[in-house]
């Protein structure tokens, strides 16, 4: 079988598995028969693990418009691409600040360029890691939290089971969705997640391009006069 028709297979059992775990998901699926939940990763600069984190560790308190510009001047910066660790490390750190990074953000990702250049981390290791261990891993770097992780993983590594519950876009996707009459916290959508396991990256996904790309509604029919 090859790797489009599992996906396909995976993606079919997926979407049984949430519509009947999920009403509101019920219809957010049957409203997209066409949704490809990984359309809106291809729209991103290719990223492994290194180059995902740095987009998360940029993005950080930024709406999404900040970020695309931010990173447009850091790829600028590097001939056109996210660098890689040696190459951040070899830029001097002022030159980051001027493209938009805040030196809290700019002594992140050096910190993390330099475990991964002196060998106290491997990208290739770390990609083969469970979650949590990977968690445990890139969480000791100061600046880098758990919702920097799990979007890493979501975008580098393609995980199935990520949710973000730290991520505003999420939270009022989820608010609307679900009609709360007020933003739901962090933990309130970690307990709405529990039910999506272990597909929360596909409801994640479902509930993003609910708030961003609504459904078309249906054609009104014309009335005609008798």
């Amino acid at each position: 079988m090859s790797e489009d028709s599992s996906r396909a297979v995976w993606l079919t059992q997926a979407r049984v598995y949430l519509r009947h775990a999920d009403p509101v998901l019920t219809r957010l699926i049957d409203d997209r028969p066409d949704f490809d939940p990984r359309a809106w990763m291809d729209q991103l600069p290719p990223m492994n693990l290194y180059g995902a984190l740095l987009f998360q560790v940029t993005g950080q308190q930024l709406s999404v418009p900040a970020t695309r510009r931010t990173l447009a001047r850091i790829q600028a910066l590097f001939g056109g691409h996210l660098p890689a660790p040696a190459e951040l490390l070899a830029v001097d750190p002022t030159q980051l600040r001027q493209a938009g990074l805040s030196w809290r953000k700019i002594n992140t990702l050096r910190d993390l360029a330099e475990r991964l250049t002196d060998g106290r981390l491997d990208q290739d290791v770390l990609s083969t890691l469970p979650d949590d261990e990977l968690m445990a891993e890139l969480t000791a770097i100061s600046g880098i939290g758990p919702w920097t992780v799990q979007g890493a993983m979501l975008i580098a590594l393609r995980r199935e089971d990520v949710v973000l519950p730290g991520d505003l876009a999420l939270r009022k996707a989820i608010g609307a969705a679900y009609q709360l009459d007020h933003l739901p916290t962090q933990e309130e959508v970690l307990a709405i997640a529990e039910k999506w396991r272990p597909y929360r990256s596909l409801a994640t996904s479902y509930l993003f391009s609910a708030a961003f790309e609504p459904a078309e509604a249906p054609p009104v029919a014309r009335q005609t006069n008798s």
